[in-house]
């Protein structure tokens, strides 16, 4: 059985088979309309050209690529997309000896599959033809990343080159390919960036031994310093690294420091909350505001005015808002008719009318309490731990 031959038929496209056209009835159901331009097709792989503007540069080892051409040869699912040779030299005419004389179309999507059918020798493929998919350089290169983006092997700096390639088609308009690929500008300039990192440090992100985000790093320090050698910007990386470990050793022991025996089960938790608050009164003796209105609210309007309590809160009778009680005033009695043990009259409560002074950031502090230990467990009995984690990050980010 010859190659060809090999290909699985399957179904494609809403699961119809149908026998191939000819190329004379393609042409006349296209001029008819009655199928679009990019009707499914089989063409010879030999007159295919592999697209010289794709950033993919790795298609998994020769052994994953032998597997999926195996899977290809018993049935194509998914069809690739090419365009005509004549669509893509209007775009890049300097390309014309790099795809070869013998083409007739350019591949966009589907060189993994171009390169594996190759390998187990099939030689055709089901194609879609898309010229429309090549109206500017630009949308030919958006259309490419945007297939190759979502893709687990395409590496990061294979996505850089991509999108170096973009900014080019868009005439250097960072702007613009930021907004073809939903990012911003300061996005497109560091992933571009990391193209200048000498060879090594390319390698090492391509391979995924680098995170980005070091990377990123380096590339800025990089392109402040072009004196660094690759050994340098390893060093850094380590640097980066132990610095990492660092913060989030201090976070860890914040933590426990504040946490210790401070922090609440959730049983706890819901068991302090059910309890009914009991009202502190100030040192004036005089219901907190916020109190006095809930009360207010809770009791409706003809609710009775509470107690007033004296200094070592016991009970007294109210005394009328802004008289001093003589010695001889029924409502407290004399010094000769209070029993013994009986308190005095409450001093005189004189309404505040200057803000209390604003504290400075040391006595703050200190009004938290005397030692870190004591301002943790202030600050914990007011907090959850996610806001005292957020806390301890707030303090670790201004040191």
């Amino acid at each position: 059985m010859k190659a060809a031959d090999r290909l699985g038929t399957g179904v494609a496209f809403g699961g119809i088979s149908r026998p191939p056209r000819s190329e004379r009835g393609r042409a006349k159901a296209q001029a008819e309309g009655s199928i679009p331009d990019y009707e499914i097709q089989r063409i010879p792989l030999a007159r295919v050209a592999l697209c010289p503007m794709n950033p993919r540069r790795y298609y998994g080892t020769e052994e994953q690529r032998e597997k999926l051409g195996q899977s290809l040869a018993r049935k194509q699912t998914t069809a690739c997309v090419a365009v005509t040779r004549d669509a893509y030299l209007a775009l890049w005419p300097s390309h014309e000896s790099l795809i070869g004389e013998q083409t007739e179309f350019v591949l966009m999507n589907g060189e993994r599959r171009h390169r594996s059918a190759s390998l187990v020798g099939l030689d055709v493929l089901d194609f879609v033809v898309r010229d429309d998919l090549a109206t500017s350089q630009a949308d030919f290169m958006d259309y490419l990343m945007a297939e190759n983006e979502d893709r687990e092997d395409f590496n990061i700096i294979e996505r850089a080159m991509g999108l170096e390639q973009l900014l080019a088609a868009c005439g250097g308009n960072a702007a613009e390919v930021a907004r073809r690929r939903g990012r911003d500008r300061s996005w497109v300039g560091n992933q571009i960036l990391l193209l200048t990192l000498p060879s090594a440090i390319q390698d090492r992100l391509a391979s995924g031994e680098m995170a980005e985000r070091y990377g990123r790093r380096l590339a800025r320090a990089y392109k402040d310093d072009k004196a660094l050698t690759a050994d340098d910007l390893l060093a850094l990386e380590e640097q980066l690294k132990e610095e990492e470990r660092a913060k989030r050793i201090a976070q860890r022991n914040a933590l426990q420091m504040l946490s210790a025996d401070n922090i609440p089960t959730p049983a706890e938790r819901s068991a302090a909350e059910a309890v009914p608050q009991t009202v502190v009164l100030s040192a004036d003796n005089t219901v907190p505001e916020t109190v006095a209105r809930d009360t207010s609210i809770a009791a409706g309007p003809t609710a009775a005015a509470p107690a007033t309590l004296s200094a070592d809160n016991t009970g007294q009778p109210a005394v009328p808002q802004g008289r001093v009680p003589a010695e001889s005033d029924p409502a407290v009695g004399s010094p000769a008719s209070r029993p013994a043990g009986t308190p005095g009259p409450l001093p005189r409560q004189v309404p505040a009318t200057d803000p209390a002074p604003a504290l400075t950031a040391d006595q703050l502090v200190r009004a938290l309490g005397e030692t870190a230990e004591e301002q943790a467990a202030t600050l914990h009995a007011g907090l959850d731990t996610d806001g005292l984690l957020a806390l301890v990050d707030a303090l670790h980010a201004l040191v």
